[in-house]
Order: C-alpha cells, then sequence, then structure tokens
C-alpha cells in the first residue's frame, strides 16, 4: 500500500514529501530549504533513485539535472 510521507525542519517547515511502498520510497519526491525554495526533485523506483533528478538554486530555479540508472 502506498503511502503518503513528510519530513520537517526542526522549525516545523517542510523538509521532504514524496511516498513510501512497502517500506521503501517511490515515485516522485522533493526536498525543500528551511525558507520553502525547491532544493531538489527526483523520482524512486524501489527505493532507488531513478530517471531525472533536479537541483536548485537557491531563488528556486533549476541549477542541474542530472539522469540516475
Amino acid at each position: 500500500m502506498e503511502e503518503a510521507y513528510r519530513l520537517y525542519h526542526r522549525d516545523g517547515s517542510l523538509w521532504a514529501k514524496g511516498q513510501f511502498l512497502n517500506g521503501l520510497e517511490t515515485g516522485y519526491w522533493e526536498w525543500f530549504r528551511k525558507d520553502g525554495t525547491k532544493l531538489r526533485s527526483g523520482y524512486f523506483t524501489e527505493g532507488v533513485q531513478s530517471g531525472e533528478w533536479t537541483t536548485y538554486d537557491k531563488t528556486g530555479k533549476v541549477y542541474k539535472v542530472s539522469h540516475m540508472k
């Protein structure tokens, strides 16, 4: 069963959100800085990074895109 997951910084701001399936990360995930700007996003397949992963700069603009196996 897929379940939504959220992790928070100590100050209560959202740090990460995604889904778990059978105890492993799955699907699309996002990580955020304390100020709320997106830090990184990408996909997991059975707990392993897969496909396209994007890293964002401090303004939220795309900094780099990596391709995972």
